[in-house]
């Protein structure tokens, strides 16, 4: 008997086309939800399995990691379903205090994302940490998005941005540390050493969610920082409380996301640009070009321009036959390469050309 069997619907098998039709054809709406929790789980891949097979029967789309220390989730689920889905996730001991941060704005109308992945992980947060280098348990102060501003307008304190290099750019707060990170297991030990003297200064931790914080704030405490504080619900529930309790809005531009939007407006500012022709926007997007796939910022001119491609070699790419393009990408690395390294170079490529 096949050991697999019973556990082959456990996984999507359709293509990226088929997703794709099967979410036009939609009537529905869905809401854009993410959460996450440290917690120790048994047995990931039970937990797994079960909450694969159950969002599978209300179509809910994400991707979700689940690992010995926790959950964290990104996904949508179809709004008629939405309640059984808060009972079910709010029902398990696991879970049952677990805040959800609902989308700010979503131009997919809740269509973020083609399927829906559960994976077991190491770590829901890949860090390169090891046991002895936090206690999850000892972590920061958790703010509001009013003790948030009043911390930055009265305090002096130091501002840190946990996310990555290309979701700061486009968005951040004001007066914010930048760290030119490309992962958040880079980041932290860059973080450690700019803040290296500053342990008795008040240091605000913000992050889309919350989630890189909260490894954060314990990371540095156990370095010695001894006034900690992260922003509560990240940027997603700021924007939530500044819209509900009328506070002022200290974040400018566009917050970054990990799904179909890659973006959701905090303020009306665009403060980045594209890396083609130097224009206002904060359009991210991934090079047409499959087996490059760079992501990097194209303003809609430049995108219908260069066939949304990042360089004249992948327009030529995506006009060849879809056989040698699957032969290119069978060739190429399958490391993804961020704007960081080409910024300058997709300024003057076709120019150049």
């Amino acid at each position: 008997m096949d050991p697999n069997a019973g556990k082959r619907t456990l996984a999507n098998k359709l293509s990226r086309e088929e997703l794709q039709a099967k979410l036009d054809a939609e009537t529905f709406h869905r809401t854009t939800v993410s959460f996450y929790k440290y917690v120790i789980i048994e047995n990931p891949q039970e937990l797994r399995d079960a909450l694969f097979a159950k969002w599978s029967q209300w179509e809910c789309l994400g991707r979700i990691y689940v690992s010995r220390e926790g959950i964290n989730a990104q996904m949508n689920v179809p709004q008629h379903h939405w309640d059984a889905f808060d009972a079910f996730i709010h029902g398990l001991e696991y879970f049952h205090d677990v805040p959800f941060k609902l989308a700010v704005t979503d131009k997919t109308e809740g269509k973020s994302f083609l399927k829906l992945v559960v994976k077991v992980r190491e770590q829901i947060v890949a860090d390169g940490l090891q046991p002895e280098d936090y206690d999850v348990t000892d972590v920061g102060a958790h703010l509001t998005a009013k003790d948030w501003n009043e911390a930055i307008e009265k305090h002096d304190p130091v501002v840190v941005d946990m996310r990555n290099h290309y979701e700061s750019e486009i968005g951040h707060f004001e007066g914010a540390v930048l760290p030119e990170a490309e992962t958040f297991r880079e980041e932290l030990p860059m973080v450690l050493e700019k803040l290296k003297g500053q342990e008795d200064r008040k240091i605000l931790l913000y992050c889309t969610g919350g989630i890189r914080c909260e490894k954060t704030s314990a990371y540095l405490k156990h370095h010695g920082f001894n006034d900690v504080n992260q922003l509560h619900g990240g940027i997603i529930d700021y924007a939530r409380q500044i819209e509900e309790d009328k506070l002022p809005n200290k974040f400018h531009g566009i917050n970054f996301v990990f799904d179909e939007r890659l973006g959701e407006a905090i303020s009306d500012e665009v403060i980045s640009e594209c890396h083609q022709c130097g224009q206002p926007s904060a359009n991210h997007a991934n090079c047409a070009n499959k087996a490059c796939n760079l992501l990097f910022i194209q303003c809609e001119e430049c995108a219908e321009k260069h066939e949304a491609c990042c360089t004249p070699q992948c327009v030529e790419v995506i006009h060849l036959s879809e056989e040698e393009q699957a032969e290119i990408r069978r060739k190429a690395k399958e490391t993804k390469r961020f704007h960081r390294h080409t910024k300058v170079n997709l300024r003057n490529a076709f120019s150049e050309k």
